[in-house]
C-alpha cells in the first residue's frame, strides 16, 4: 500500500474522531464521515485513471481477438457454405423436376 494512502486513511480516521467530538450532532457528523470517506475511495480509485488503456487501444485488441477468431473459424464457415450451396443446388434440382 501506498504511504500517501496511510496518511490520508489517518488524516481521515482523525478528522472522523473531531467530526464526532466537536459536532454536536451525530447525524451530521456522520454525514461528514460518510462524505470524507467515499472522498477517499474516490480519489484512489482515481489515482490510476491514465494508466488504463485508451479506447483506441481496446479497440486495437477486440480487432485482433476478432481477427484470430474469424481465422480460427475459417474451416468451419467453409464447410458451411458447401452444405449450403449443396443444399442449394438439391433445391433447385427439386425445382426443375416438378417443373416437368
Amino acid at each position: 500500500m501506498n504511504g500517501r494512502w496511510v496518511v490520508a486513511g489517518l488524516m481521515w480516521a482523525a478528522v472522523s474522531v473531531l467530526a464526532f467530538r466537536g459536532i454536536g450532532n451525530v447525524i451530521v457528523a456522520g454525514g461528514l464521515v460518510v462524505f470524507g470517506l467515499v472522498l477517499l475511495v474516490v480519489l484512489a480509485m482515481a489515482s490510476d485513471w491514465d494508466r488504463h488503456p485508451g479506447f483506441e487501444e481496446r479497440e486495437r485488441e477486440r480487432a485482433r481477438r476478432r481477427r484470430e477468431k474469424w481465422e480460427r473459424n475459417a474451416g468451419a464457415r467453409a464447410r458451411d457454405r458447401e452444405r449450403w450451396e449443396a443444399h442449394q443446388a438439391r433445391k433447385a434440382a427439386r425445382g426443375a423436376a416438378q417443373d416437368r
